[in-house]
């Protein structure tokens, strides 16, 4: 006979105020994922430089069109508030000192996955996979890229339902592409790569 433990979800208000109470520090590399707390991976050379990468060409390319906020949370919906690697804005003349961006708000998700992958199996669990990307569909962000420095390709997620992407497209090496909300963008893969 199987026991189901009770699980107890934090909102984010709750979560705000974790590091007041000493529960948290402030320091601590951690995220609120569908009410739980999860450690985040610390961040690899490999990853920090396509992170790097990814700041110069969005910066460049949009200006002042768009706010890049790198490693900052986005709040989804009560009970989850990730820390993607990028998340292109619109711009708000506060930056966004009054609360953190909302779904309406993101024109694109950026996660940099690196030694989460891994290349060996097509199925192996990964977290921004199962976990992150269904989560920023199901709260209706626009578009999603995931970076694979392993696998050397950018994946787009777009059209999001409450079940996942409906369009998923591959990008390799030697291709470009463009944000759906910014179609005259032309950005190279090998830029974002190294």
């Amino acid at each position: 006979m199987s026991v189901q433990l009770l699980k107890r979800q934090f909102t984010i208000h709750e979560y705000h105020k974790m590091p007041e109470a000493g529960i948290l520090k402030e320091s601590e590399r951690v995220e609120l994922i569908r009410g739980e707390i999860v450690k985040m991976s610390p961040i690899g050379r490999f990853h920090a430089a396509c992170v790097n990468r990814l700041v110069r060409v969005l910066t460049r390319e949009l200006g002042d069109r768009a706010i890049v906020a790198v490693q900052n949370p986005v709040e989804l919906d009560d009970y989850s508030e990730p820390q993607p690697d990028i998340a292109l804005l619109e711009n708000r003349p506060d930056f966004y000192a009054s609360g953190h961006p909302k779904p309406g708000e993101i024109f694109l998700i950026v996660e940099v996955a690196d030694s989460t992958i891994k290349s060996d199996s097509a199925s192996a669990p990964l977290r921004e996979r199962q976990i992150k990307i269904p989560l920023y569909a199901e709260d209706n962000i626009r578009e999603v890229w995931l970076v694979d420095i392993n696998e050397q390709c950018l994946e787009v997620y777009r059209e999001p339902t409450p079940n996942g992407y409906r369009q998923v497209e591959k990008f390799q090496r030697g291709q470009n592409l463009s944000l759906q909300q910014f179609p005259d963008l032309n950005i190279q893969v090998d830029e974002i790569l190294g």
